[in-house]
């Protein structure tokens, strides 16, 4: 969802306007969830310096023992600071923090309810947006489509922040790493934030791919077969540097 209301409510410092009136815990993060969020603070910043993301929209999260770290809404990433910390346990209840947590959150603690996935990114990015308007599963434009479990399904559309929204990325997210949201955008999730932020970039660019090719006229993209695509899986499981 266009977690934009920080920039809509008038003056006056976000921050403030979004704090909420549940009971949190009020003593300082970890020293672990504290190096957690400025990892999240600078993926989330990333996200919108890289495009996939227009102000507030889409949202972060990482996931330390049982307590998931989470964008709080409506805050500019830019504004972010170590204090504005916003933490979650496993069934939602706010553990850390003061900010309201972002409305995505469903989402965020379904991934981790279900997977492994210790971080979570959300985006709106435009290509791939556009993709999830047009067709059930991004066709197998690329290899890198196994780079995120297989072909990359569409999950259909439901209203933001539900938990009917949520339930359709888990089955569009089965044995997958990545899936789109019909006119929404995109989810990743990984081991860390980075894997989960490149995993989302590369179904971006996988995306922009296909539309395209597909734009030129009186000409088709040639697709891949599952079977290569299965080589490819095969291939990566021994890729990347060891030791």
């Amino acid at each position: 969802m266009a977690e934009q209301r920080g920039d809509e409510r008038g003056t006056g410092d976000a921050r403030e306007r979004e704090r909420g009136t549940g009971e949190a815990r009020r003593g300082s993060a970890s020293p672990e969830e504290a190096r957690a969020w400025e990892d999240l603070v600078t993926t989330a910043r990333r996200t919108v310096s890289d495009g996939l993301v227009v102000g507030t929209s889409g949202n972060v999260s990482v996931r330390v023992g049982d307590t998931v770290l989470v964008t709080p809404s409506g805050v500019p990433y830019d504004r972010l600071a170590p204090d504005d910390v916003t933490g979650v346990d496993l069934d939602g209840r706010q553990v850390l923090g003061t900010l309201v947590p972002t409305s995505e959150l469903p989402m965020h603690l379904a991934v981790y309810r279900t997977t492994g996935a210790l971080a979570v990114v959300h985006t709106h990015a435009v290509h791939a947006t556009a993709v999830s308007t047009l067709v059930d599963e991004l066709p197998l434009i690329h290899y890198m489509a196994a780079a995120l479990g297989g072909p990359v399904r569409v999950a259909p559309y439901a209203t933001y922040g539900t938990d009917e929204l949520a339930e359709n990325m888990l089955r569009a997210l089965a044995d997958r790493s990545g899936c789109l949201l019909r006119n929404h955008g995109t989810v990743a999730h990984g081991a860390t934030l980075d894997q989960a932020y490149d995993r989302t970039a590369q179904l971006e660019w996988m995306c922009r791919l296909w539309l395209t090719a597909s734009s030129v006229p009186g000409l088709a993209p040639s697709l891949l077969s599952r079977e290569q695509l299965t080589q490819v899986e095969e291939r990566l499981r021994g890729y990347g540097q060891r030791g």
